[in-house]
């Protein structure tokens, strides 16, 4: 894992606090779970029917029936319940889900989120997100600042089918983290090392900044 994924790890990792009930998206999020052993009653819950997920098995250690929503191997904690796909979305429709941290392939100046299609490409289905930026309290979204052609990820407004409308509370990239608020978006902090200059030159949306830039 490189320095940057490892800075917007442990950055998530901040957002997650004693007590709450936590949904980790596919893909980046998932990997949380490793690092939350330090948190106090702290219970992840995946919507394919799982509330209390592990840090990932050891090799050799896996149990084949016991994955998260992105069919990967995991544990369970001590006192972990099992449930239908029913039960689970009640949960997150419900509004019991304090924290979703998700990917995402676009997010915009307004707090949209692009993540769960890419047109032309083949889908198994939406899965949980939907219902997750809606349902949960806090959405928290995690990704790369950029595309692999260098494009801005954070965009004025998402080109990519929509998860849903002004539905992200906080972003994290590899360059830093913004927060959406009634007066716009705005950058709170930038990874070690990053400048404001480098941000705005990788971002295509329109941000405020509101604190010092020194990381």
């Amino acid at each position: 894992m490189d320095i940057r994924r490892e800075w917007m790890i442990a950055r998530a990792v901040r957002e997650i606090e004693d007590g709450m009930c936590v949904n980790l998206g596919i893909g980046m999020p998932t990997l949380l779970a490793n690092y939350t052993f330090d948190k106090k009653d702290v219970l992840l819950q995946s919507e394919n029917g799982l509330l209390g997920i592990g840090p990932y098995p050891y090799e050799g250690q896996e149990y084949a029936d016991l994955i998260n929503a992105g069919k990967e191997t995991v544990t369970a904690v001590q006192g972990a319940s099992f449930f239908d796909s029913a039960e689970s979305f009640a949960m997150i429709r419900g509004g019991h889900i304090d924290l979703a941290i998700l990917g995402g392939m676009e997010v915009s100046e307004q707090g949209d989120l692009a993540n769960w299609m890419i047109p032309g490409k083949m889908v198994k289905g939406m899965g949980g997100a939907m219902d997750l930026v809606t349902g949960a309290k806090r959405v928290v979204v995690m990704m790369e600042h950029v595309n692999k052609h260098g494009e801005s990820k954070v965009k004025r407004a998402c080109s990519l089918p929509l998860t849903g409308q002004r539905v992200v509370h906080r972003l994290i990239t590899d360059l830093g983290v913004f927060d959406f608020t009634p007066q716009g978006m705005v950058l709170i902090e930038t990874r070690d090392g990053v400048t404001v200059d480098e941000v705005a030159e990788h971002t295509e949306a329109r941000f405020q900044v509101l604190y010092d830039g020194q990381g």
